[in-house]
């Protein structure tokens, strides 16, 4: 399995300990980079999910609360995420992962800057023209929708 490196420092990150300020970060801006072909997809991904489950009666009263739902937060799977790109994973699956470069570019302390950060990366690497994994940007602007753009 190959893992995710830090690209400020080089460094290799095999648990959440690994990476600078872990206690704020709320996400990362990544980079997956093929190997043989040099074709790359840039994404953004939180290092933890929030879910809404059901109380039990007993928690209920032992809270002495009305509410039906609890919020409960635990780490994603980051540590093996590999896109969301269905061509990436396709490769991912074809090829292997060690034919693979996970880095994390940048990490963010907030939901809003880490949608800013892949943003900003995606445009800075022109990812619907170049030979990218990227087939959308902000599930907005299409590649398809640039091929006839001669401006």
């Amino acid at each position: 399995m190959n893992h995710w490196t830090y690209a400020p420092t080089g460094k290799v990150v095999l648990q959440l300990e690994d990476l600078p300020n872990h206690d704020e970060v709320v996400g990362f801006v990544y980079r997956i980079t093929n190997l043989k072909t040099g074709k790359f997809y840039i994404g953004k991904k939180s290092l933890h999910a929030t879910r809404k489950t059901r109380l039990s009666k007993k928690e209920k009263t032992t809270t002495g609360t009305r509410k039906i739902f609890k919020r409960v937060v635990k780490e994603s799977d980051w540590l093996t995420y590999h896109g969301s790109s269905a061509d990436l994973k396709h490769d991912v699956g074809k090829l292997g992962p060690e034919f693979f470069k996970r880095e994390i570019l940048e990490l963010c302390c907030t939901k809003k800057y880490l949608t800013y950060c892949e943003l900003s990366y995606q445009i800075k690497h022109d990812v619907l023209k170049s030979n990218s994994y990227n087939g959308n940007i902000l599930g907005r602007y299409y590649g398809r929708d640039m091929e006839n753009c001669k401006c």
